[in-house]
């Protein structure tokens, strides 16, 4: 029950764990790093999975799976990506008994086992573009564990898209990273910083990185979602070119891009408070919650629940009523607190002597009475829609408080132990490196959408907080998840 939960004030990763503990979301597996993503979990990915696969199909892409197996020689074609995820793959050295002549990585990102396939699919610029998602799990040995965010095991969707041109590849990148930042603001209700990672941060293999940054409600950033600009690397590696229009043979040029479960991390961590879970309506797999209050004309209690249920649901709203007798209403109440249901509707006999029933939000923790009568499922659907609204605000609005321009040294030290710092760079990996090593704090990303940049001046010359050299940009600094 919430009474278990930690203070987020008294140990904020504590916190963490008992919400996803309490609120039934994951549990820990006895496979090492591995976590078992419970059925309350669940409900939240496949909400997630719905929204983004529309989202990805709208935009052209198609689904396809991939094989969870990547022959070693494949995987070591293209050096900068091995030399990148060598220290975290899993490898199978036996099957059926016998030590196998090559050995397989367990997938830990699919470009290399995706590109050897596009090769052969590919020959000529009529068979271009090629706009593929999959939904899979990776495998990646993480030292350091933690339910969501960082585990040996996780599931994701992973884009590969391969273009006649460059500048075809680069519109891709910048299409699918604005879609990711159009699914956290708008159904995750979760603002985000859309930026370029530092020639550190990138992609193993990528030309360039694209991502969007989210700040917790302990200051510190969650990298929420990434796009890939690969170049022609992987098709050089592979031998993939195409005949031009003019006969040519010419490279072609990829994408790649995905988000996580760690979504779901990101989603507890921005918005759930000391009484457990807190939703966005649009995730949520169970929207409203009706519990009667059965004493007295048990019958006319739920026959009343029951005809709001159908209205709401003619409405699209997820709507379920807990008419068990097992449990007293105080405790159901305190358990969809911890569920993070974001409506929950009590209804009596005297509510109903009254022509009433009591709404309780759960983004506010506050409670209204409104009519009994044809209206009321569109003022709990209209409620829903504010919830979402509220939540996206509140989210800004504490990020926005917790990021700040700095323009000394001591000024970024303090600044990213609070949240996030906006400061000069002189764009040397040798000042990241040393920022990163003296504070734990790293570039999140470089900037690149204009109203942000306008807001904060981040094109004006100025000199790096930590050389004081000369610097033509600020980016994000912070430490991270």
């Amino acid at each position: 029950m919430a009474e278990k939960i930690t203070a987020r004030s008294q140990d904020y990763n504590q916190w963490y764990i008992d919400v996803v503990r309490d609120a039934k979301l994951a549990d820990y597996s006895d496979v090492r790093g591995c976590m078992i993503i419970r059925p309350n979990g669940y409900s939240i990915w496949e909400k997630m999975q719905q929204a983004l696969d529309m989202m990805f199909k709208d935009t052209g892409h198609v689904n396809a799976y991939f094989p969870l197996f990547i022959p070693e020689s494949y995987m070591k074609k293209e050096a900068d990506h091995i030399e990148g995820f060598a220290p975290e793959c899993a490898v199978v050295t036996h099957g059926g008994g016998e030590e196998l002549a090559e050995k397989l990585y367990v997938r830990p990102t699919s470009e290399t086992i995706i590109w050897s396939t596009y090769a052969k699919w590919i020959q000529s610029y009529r068979d271009l573009p090629i706009l593929i998602n999959q939904w899979a799990n990776v495998v990646r040995w993480e030292l350091r564990t933690r339910l969501f965010l960082r585990t040996t095991e996780f599931l994701w969707q992973e884009g590969h898209t391969a273009h006649a041109t460059e500048a075809d590849a680069i519109e891709e990148v910048m299409k699918m990273i604005n879609v990711y930042r159009k699914f956290a603001e708008e159904y995750m209700a979760l603002p985000v910083i859309v930026g370029r990672k530092t020639e550190s941060e990138k992609f193993a293999g990528a030309l360039e990185t694209y991502c969007i940054e989210a700040m917790m409600q302990d200051g510190k950033a969650l990298q929420s979602g990434t796009s890939h600009h690969l170049g022609q690397n992987f098709a050089k590696a592979f031998e993939c070119r195409y005949q031009t229009k003019e006969g040519k043979l010419e490279y072609v040029w990829a994408t790649s891009w995905g988000v996580s479960t760690r979504l779901i991390g990101a989603l507890i961590m921005a918005h759930s408070d000391d009484k457990g879970l807190v939703l966005p309506p649009k995730l949520a797999a169970r929207q409203v919650v009706i519990v009667p209050i059965l004493k007295g004309d048990k019958t006319l209690v739920l026959e009343k629940a029951n005809r709001l249920a159908a209205m709401l649901r003619a409405k699209g709203v997820s709507v379920f009523i807990d008419d068990s007798e097992q449990n007293t209403p105080g405790w159901k109440f305190a358990e969809y607190e911890l569920q993070g249901i974001p409506v929950r509707v009590e209804l009596g006999p005297k509510d109903i002597q009254a022509g009433q029933c009591i709404i309780a939000r759960r983004d506010t923790s506050e409670k209204m009475t409104i009519a009994l009568d044809d209206q009321t499922d569109e003022q709990i659907h209209d409620l829903l829609s504010t919830i979402q609204q509220n939540l996206f605000d509140r989210a800004k609005a504490y990020r926005d408080a917790k990021m700040k321009p700095v323009s000394t040294y001591d000024e970024l030290k303090a600044q990213v132990e609070e949240g996030f710092a906006i400061a000069h760079w002189d764009g040397t990996a040798e000042t990241e490196a040393k920022i990163k090593e003296e504070t734990k704090a790293t570039i999140r990303c470089i900037p690149t959408d204009a109203a942000f940049i306008e807001q904060y001046r981040l094109h004006d010359e100025g000199k790096c907080v930590y050389s004081g050299k000369p610097s033509r940009q600020k980016v994000i600094f912070a430490k991270a998840y």
